[in-house]
């Protein structure tokens, strides 16, 4: 690491006095780039007093021991290790809230966003913006060797969340951004969290609305490490969408749970039909495995996208099933006997059965976030 330590002595100075910009890095498996992305900003922030916060969500690939290395050697390093949760949205609110700088930056740790504008984007904010975002979709920016159908995506995406939220953007998607920090405080406690899409959450948190300043760049090619974007990335993007939308009105999770509960129904009535009118079972037989089926499909979609993260894996998948199966079975009971109780009191047999799916599905919603996905 000769490199890096003849840096550190040469620029030590700019460690002294107070800080003006904390640059976060959310990673999760980048121990290639750890060194590679301290060097970069140590080019790019010549004049500027900075350090970076590097927030590794347990990366089984020794991340967090390599920014440690790092950190021993330049002061300007800093580790937040976050040990069984994920998400980048999250990680940014973490290192964000830890830091004490006058500005706060998020960028990605993967190095396809361009390190070189942020001395740019400082100066946006300290001439009056609010915010500073790097963007691929103006010009003198771009996707950079991006194909057809992801350069697509993103533009869906950017549409989808102009005619949700109102926020007037040129590049909404974008994770590349710099703001001042008590700006950020002022909204923190209404962020969702929700994803990897923080800017968005920010900007349609803010009241009044932020100014705006975009800074192109042209977005880089990964070199090494992996996406941070799994299949659940749209999920979590339409989560967020509602969220803003209706989620003062509606927790955002119980409207996953109860999509999942709706997709559990169809499969409820696949397995039975399977089993009562094609393999000719007892229609007892055939209602019994039917509901076992999507409780067991429910639980593993909703530990996979509603409570992603809080993820049960391994033996602890095993006990949560047992638990949710538990949960839910007493769930039914209140169905079937608030249901039943409604109709005895002469209420309409389709109202009384929408009151005992809404005690049910509120029941099971409320449990299951206690004990089988508690924090």
């Amino acid at each position: 690491m000769p490199d890096l330590q003849e840096n550190v002595i040469s620029n030590h100075s700019t460690t002294s006095g107070g800080l003006e910009l904390t640059v976060v890095i959310p990673v999760f498996n980048e121990v290639d780039n750890v060194e590679r992305m301290v060097a970069a900003l140590d080019a790019a922030l010549l004049d500027i007093k900075w350090e970076a916060v590097f927030v590794d969500d347990d990366s089984p690939d020794g991340t967090a021991n390599k920014i440690t290395d790092v950190a021993k050697v330049d002061p300007r390093v800093r580790l937040i290790h976050r040990v069984g949760r994920r998400g980048l949205s999250s990680a940014a609110i973490e290192g964000m809230m830890s830091s004490t700088a006058e500005y706060v930056a998020v960028i990605d740790g993967d190095l396809q966003h361009d390190e070189r504008i942020l001395p740019e984007m400082l100066q946006s904010v300290r001439e009056g913006a609010d915010i500073a975002i790097g963007t691929r979709y103006v010009e003198g920016g771009s996707t950079g060797d991006w194909d057809e159908t992801r350069e697509r995506i993103s533009r869906f995406a950017t549409w989808v969340s102009h005619k949700m939220t109102r926020v007037e953007l040129n590049d909404p998607m974008s994770g590349f951004f710099l703001l001042g920090r008590e700006t950020f405080l002022l909204v923190v406690h209404d962020l969702s969290g929700l994803g990897f899409k923080i800017l968005l959450d920010i900007l349609t948190t803010a009241k009044p609305a932020l100014k705006i300043a975009e800074v192109p760049y042209t977005f880089r090619e990964r070199e090494e490490g992996e996406s941070k974007l799994d299949t659940s990335a749209a999920w979590d993007f339409s989560m967020l969408l509602i969220d803003k939308n209706i989620g003062k009105l509606i927790p955002v999770r119980f409207v996953s749970f109860a999509f999942v509960g709706g997709l559990g129904v169809f499969v409820h009535f696949l397995a039975l039909t399977a089993m009562f009118q094609m393999v000719g079972k007892s229609f007892l037989w055939a209602q019994t495995t039917a509901m076992i089926t999507s409780m067991v499909f429910n639980y593993w979609l909703n530990n996979l996208l509603t409570y992603r993260d809080r993820r049960r894996t391994g033996m602890r998948w095993i006990t949560g099933l047992i638990s949710f199966v538990v949960i839910c079975s007493l769930g039914g009971a209140a169905n079937v006997g608030v249901a039943n109780f409604l109709y005895g009191e002469q209420t309409h047999w389709v109202l009384s059965a929408l009151a005992g799916i809404l005690v049910g599905a509120v029941w099971n919603y409320a449990a299951t976030s206690l004990y089988t996905w508690r924090n």
